[in-house]
């Protein structure tokens, strides 16, 4: 086969400005975020001008979560972005994922939270039939799946898992029967077969792997079936975390995890991948095009993390001074001894340095950071985990000192590695731990993979 490029990008959430991103309301809901509100039209608008004029691929894939909330009103504007993009010759494959319809869509003005008309899941279809519907060779209407032919020997397998199955976000029996004719189809035709999935089969960090809505349910046996059946690489989005995951099938067979950081918030990066052989895949980020706002003198990747910052720096208040909130967003109870010790800790947090932790528990801390505050390191880290490339590996002083507190601390959480291992999942908590804090195997951003 000749070799094969296109673009990936993932979560562009476009929101219609026209539907009111603005007013007190809107400033506390963005408190809590990750991605940009107002700004996703721009930061689209720029996205999709730029893809036109790109002449490195003409095949571009979008891998769900299309609007901000399912907002029929953004579902229209963002339509006429990837008409447009067809008309300069690309050919465009999408999936929609949860975020594309919802019967309660919000906005905001100066009034407060306003409604706008939402859409429903049974209109994705039409909607979006132009793009990958209309090429494909294969159809699964109820999970709104397909298969379609990206070139000469690659076939691209759609898959969507956003449907309202009892099993939750996962491939019902019946989508699997249909995954599987599909795969069988594949090979028959000796063609290399490449899948698109919204969440993630493998998660971007291994802290990630512990938080319910962050990896597909069953994950783990579905990129066994899928790798098995000669599927060896799949993009992801929902996260909004960049990453590059490997995961080895009990029969030897390989299975890469690339999950893309979102169009609309740090980090934002869209990919470039060339397929030079059925064997061997390059993957390239790109950043994010340049687009019209008012930064406020900063730029405007210092702009995106200052919003990611301002959501991790709202947990850490009202951690500290607010925990009846965080338990209502964290869906907890909000009682008065949980409330207690939060507000514990979070005190400890914001006065903390790195070395009297390390001081109090005993453990030798590295001069370079001693006197460093708890806190912003605690951004730092939980950053890192969606930025990717973590940058924290052996032989830093963060490295040395984080592995000291753990290594202190083992003893008591030992009883929780037991815990889960008994489960039928063999954990590494102190593996977990260095993988988070630190990369370990290809990079998160650019690499070259061996399927």
């Amino acid at each position: 086969m000749k070799p094969f490029s296109m673009y990936v990008i993932t979560d562009t959430h476009y929101f219609s400005s026209a539907l009111g991103c603005r007013g007190e309301e809107y400033n506390k809901f963005m408190q809590f975020e990750q991605k940009c509100f107002a700004e996703t039209q721009a930061i689209n608008e720029a996205a999709f001008a730029w893809l036109e004029k790109a002449d490195g691929a003409d095949t571009v894939l979008i891998a769900g979560d299309l609007s901000f909330n399912g907002e029929k009103q953004s579902h229209t504007e963002f339509l006429k972005l990837l008409k447009n993009l067809k008309k300069s010759g690309k050919r465009i494959f999408v999936i929609t994922a949860g975020h594309d319809f919802n019967d309660e869509p919000f906005a905001f003005d100066e009034t407060g939270r306003l409604s706008p008309e939402g859409t429903k899941r049974d209109e994705l279809f039409d909607m979006y039939y132009d793009y990958g519907f209309s090429d494909a060779a294969a159809v699964d209407r109820e999970s709104l799946s397909y298969v379609a032919q990206l070139t000469d020997g690659v076939r691209l397998l759609a898959l969507n898992n956003d449907g309202n199955y009892a099993v939750g976000k996962t491939y019902p029996a019946r989508q699997i029967e249909w995954i599987l004719r599909q795969t069988k189809k594949a090979r028959e035709d000796g063609q290399m077969m490449i899948a698109m999935n919204h969440y993630p089969l493998i998660p971007g960090s291994p802290v990630l792997g512990l938080v319910g809505d962050a990896v597909m349910k069953n994950a783990k046996s579905i990129t066994e079936l899928l790798a098995d059946e000669g599927v060896h690489l799949c993009f992801t989005g929902h996260m909004h975390n960049q990453s590059v995951k490997l995961r080895v099938s009990e029969a030897g067979n390989r299975f890469w995890d690339v999950c893309t950081g979102s169009l609309i918030g740090c980090p934002a990066a869209m990919r470039f991948v060339t397929v030079h052989s059925p064997s061997d895949v390059e993957i390239k980020t790109l950043p994010v095009p340049d687009f019209k706002w008012d930064f406020g003198g900063l730029s405007q990747e210092q702009y995106l993390t200052r919003q990611f910052d301002m959501m991790i720096n709202t947990y850490l208040d009202c951690l500290a001074d607010d925990p009846e909130r965080l338990c209502g967003k964290l869906g907890l109870p909000a009682s008065g001894a949980l409330c207690a010790v939060m507000r514990r800790i979070g005190g400890m947090i914001n006065t903390a340095s790195v070395g009297s932790v390390c001081k109090m528990l005993l453990v030798k801390c590295p001069s370079e950071i001693k006197k460093s505050p708890l806190r912003p390191l605690i951004t730092d880290i939980v950053r890192n985990i969606f930025v990717g490339d973590a940058p924290f590996v052996c032989g830093t002083p963060e490295y040395e000192a984080i592995m000291g507190v753990f290594d202190r601390i083992y003893p008591l959480i030992r009883p929780i590695e037991k815990k889960l291992g008994a489960k039928g999942t063999k954990t590494d908590i102190r593996d977990m731990v260095v993988s988070t804090i630190g990369k370990t195997g290809v990079s998160d951003y650019d690499c070259r993979i061996k399927l």
